[in-house]
């Protein structure tokens, strides 16, 4: 019925052009199926839950270059002034600014250095009673530092004792959930965890060593040079930020207000880099299924120009136009499925490259089928018009002899 037999014959006589369609076809279904999936492991990624109310928090830099003032008091100054603003809820100094992409880290463990223990990486926020509030992140269990817990340090001499922990890495630590109240070290130093909290991101959303496992401590270093976060009521951000630059000047005006921005926008330029490549691997994509839709609309035309007469006598000998567009569609099928074959096979090798050299995640073989199939119904697609037109080839133009 389908004459594949014949159809088959025929390639084999004009081998070229199917055998280059044939490659073409296989690397497009290798980098698309791919490229799909890590657009999609992206999507994933830039919209995975932060914890914070990214639309209502901002941050500010503060660099201070008078030398007439107290800078703890300064400091608390600021704050106090800052909160008293309306349509602010709560304001930090603070060490790192969540989701920005510049933080610090170390190793928490359930036994001092050197003793063997096992240890977690997670990123810590050093900031006083009111970075929890600043946050707008849920406390799950325990309870928040008080002020007399915050230790305000000007030359290294102080520290702190208690600290609030993510439950992500309480669940690394303590897996039988029961690390409220239980101690942990960063070196050899102890810290008693007072409270547990829900999700929130430290400053890096891509490492997946410290992914979720972050460590508040109630610690405030003096120094010339601060970060700010504040958090605000909804829809008053602007407002509010418009009002900073001139609070911290009339507060003292020997220093400099910098980077006020707000949180979303220090995220939406730490995943800047994500973004680009999502948008390059949509163009490589629409790119390689275009010109693949235009190499079997391509050589579908050649292949009936070149065998007009071959047509016309079929015609004119009682073939109905069913039977020529059939011809077609059975000739690019064959073509494409041999493609998809080897584009299967290289999508996986391809996935198992990326996941060994770039800690890509491991290709999913619901993408390698999906693509494979949407491939072939494109393939098809593109063969309809060009078999169409060969089917209304008339027989006595076709057999004229010239």
């Amino acid at each position: 019925m389908f004459e594949i037999k014949p159809i088959f014959n025929a390639l084999l006589r004009s081998k070229v052009g199917a055998v280059l369609l044939l490659i073409q076809i296989a690397i497009t279904t290798a980098i698309v199926s791919n490229a799909a999936f890590i657009i999609k492991d992206r999507l994933d990624y830039l919209n995975q839950p932060t914890g914070y109310q990214e639309e209502n928090i901002f941050k500010f830099n503060v660099m201070t270059f008078g030398t007439d003032v107290d800078l703890a008091q300064q400091a608390e100054l600021d704050e106090a002034s800052i909160r008293a603003l309306p349509g602010v809820i709560d304001a930090v100094t603070i060490n790192a600014i969540p989701l920005s992409g510049g933080g610090s880290s170390t190793s928490y463990r359930l036994k001092p250095v050197p003793e063997k223990a096992k240890s977690v990486n997670a990123s810590y926020f050093t900031a006083d009673e009111h970075a929890l509030n600043t946050f707008g992140v849920e406390l799950v269990e325990g309870r928040n530092f008080t002020e007399s817990e915050v230790a305000h340090d000007l030359d290294n001499t102080q520290s702190a004792n208690v600290v609030l922990a993510t439950k992500a890495l309480m669940d690394e630590l303590f897996p039988n959930g029961d690390g409220l109240g239980q101690i942990i070290y960063s070196g050899t130093k102890p810290y008693k965890v007072i409270g547990i909290v829900g999700m929130m991101k430290g400053p890096w959303m891509k490492n997946e060593e410290r992914k979720d496992r972050s460590v508040i401590i109630p610690y405030v270093r003096i120094e010339k040079f601060n970060k700010f976060l504040v958090r605000t009521e909804p829809g008053r951000r602007a407002e509010v930020m418009q009002q900073i630059e001139s609070l911290i000047h009339k507060n003292y005006s020997k220093r400099v207000v910098q980077d006020l921005a707000g949180l979303d926008k220090k995220k939406a330029d730490y995943v800047a880099e994500d973004r680009l490549m999502m948008r390059m691997l949509v163009i490589l994509i629409s790119v390689l299924v275009l010109v693949t839709a235009l190499g079997i609309f391509g050589l579908t035309l050649f292949n009936i120009n070149k065998r007009t007469k071959q047509i016309g006598t079929r015609r004119a000998l009682g073939a109905r136009k069913s039977a020529i567009i059939s011809y077609f569609v059975v000739e690019n099928s064959l073509i494409c499925i041999a493609g998809l074959v080897l584009g299967v096979c290289g999508a996986v090798l391809l996935g198992q490259q990326l996941m060994t050299h770039y800690s890509v995640p491991a290709l999913s073989n619901w993408y390698v089928a999906v693509t494979a199939i949407a491939v072939f119904v494109m393939s098809l697609l593109a063969v309809i018009g060009p078999a169409q037109r060969a089917a209304n080839i008339d027989p006595s133009i076709a057999t004229r002899t010239i």
